[in-house]
């Protein structure tokens, strides 16, 4: 018989074995301005009062790791992302002597999450505001997805302070209003009031062609959020910016942008609004980013297209090599 386990050891033990126990059984709720998730640059904050509401910015600005070429690059995230998703991209462009301002939106990742007007030029008149506030005249803007319609409405206001443009995987290259049955915002934050773990696990999956483990933390970050006793919060911000993507459309305008223009797209996305409401017959008329991608270039004068076969919604994630040469090839 062995002699009793000495109590102090015992105590010990347990201890040690809790976190893992508390993991299985609940994750650990993240702050809806995720404020215990690390970033890979350091995060700053730049002020903007908009609606009243007095609100702070939240980006990193990297600068050169080399010599640098003395231009700067703006990288604008997609509506489930945040500014943090970029890391690879800012260390490609910051190897390759580029300054690199990364925000996160008004309503998105370390930023606030206000109740308020939504729109495209908000965002990028804030985002401009940024950049003037850090010396940074002009700008190559990269958008993926929600980004992108973001990045078509900043190289259309502000033409001169932007020298090149570059559309990853951009959603807005249709108008969804033509399809897709209009929810209301106090309709659609219901809808996200209380998700399911499995539900997320599916909606991050269907961004990628090829599923790699590691992209599972963006799922994960989700959910925590979720957990958050601010969750309603975000969750109005998030159905404001749904309903901005989808009363805001920017296809029609593609033809007036004036700036060198770089699509990339990943062949096997099928990124769309309204995918749990529509019909199987009409689903799959939505989402056909190959043909997309070629009309998007035939809209923009001189645009150039990279196809990307084999690769999903995020090809800086899923493709990083090819992604990576587009754009450096590109920006030269």
């Amino acid at each position: 018989m062995l002699p009793p386990m000495p109590r102090a050891i015992l105590v010990l033990l347990l201890l040690l074995a809790a976190p893992a126990f508390a993991q299985d059984a609940a994750p650990e709720p993240l702050g809806v301005a995720l404020e215990n998730h690390p970033y890979p640059h350091p995060v700053r904050f730049f002020p903007v009062t908009v609606e009243g509401q007095d609100l702070r910015m939240a980006y990193m600005d990297v600068a050169p790791l080399g010599p640098a070429n003395g231009q700067a690059v703006l990288l604008l995230h997609g509506k489930n992302f945040f500014g943090a998703y970029w890391e690879g991209t800012i260390q490609a462009l910051s190897a390759a002597g580029y300054r690199v301002v990364v925000p996160d939106q008004i309503g998105f990742g370390r930023s606030p999450k206000p109740d308020l007007h939504y729109s495209f030029e908000l965002l990028a008149q804030t985002t401009k505001a940024l950049l003037d506030s850090l010396g940074v005249a002009k700008v190559v803007v990269v958008g993926h997805s929600m980004g992108g319609m973001l990045a078509v409405r900043y190289a259309l206001l502000y033409p001169a302070a932007t020298a090149r443009l570059v559309l990853e995987n951009p959603i807005g290259l249709e108008d969804y209003r033509v399809k897709v049955p209009f929810t209301s915002v106090d309709a659609t934050y219901k809808s996200m009031l209380a998700p399911t773990r499995e539900g997320l696990d599916r909606f991050y999956r269907s961004y990628f062609a090829t599923w790699r483990p590691e992209f599972g933390v963006w799922a994960d970050l989700a959910w925590r959020a979720t957990l958050s006793g601010e969750w309603p919060r975000a969750a109005k911000a998030s159905a404001l910016t749904y309903d901005m993507i989808y009363t805001q459309p920017v296809v029609q305008d593609l033809p007036r942008l004036a700036v060198p223009t770089l699509l990339v797209i990943g062949q096997a996305d099928r990124t769309t609004l309204g995918r749990g409401a529509l019909k199987p017959e009409v689903l799959a008329t939505l989402g056909r980013y190959p043909e997309l991608g070629r009309h998007a270039q035939a809209a923009i004068p001189g645009a150039k297209l990279v196809e990307l076969a084999g690769v999903g919604h995020i090809p800086h994630l899923e493709a990083p090599e090819r992604f990576h040469a587009a754009l450096l090839a590109f920006l030269k």
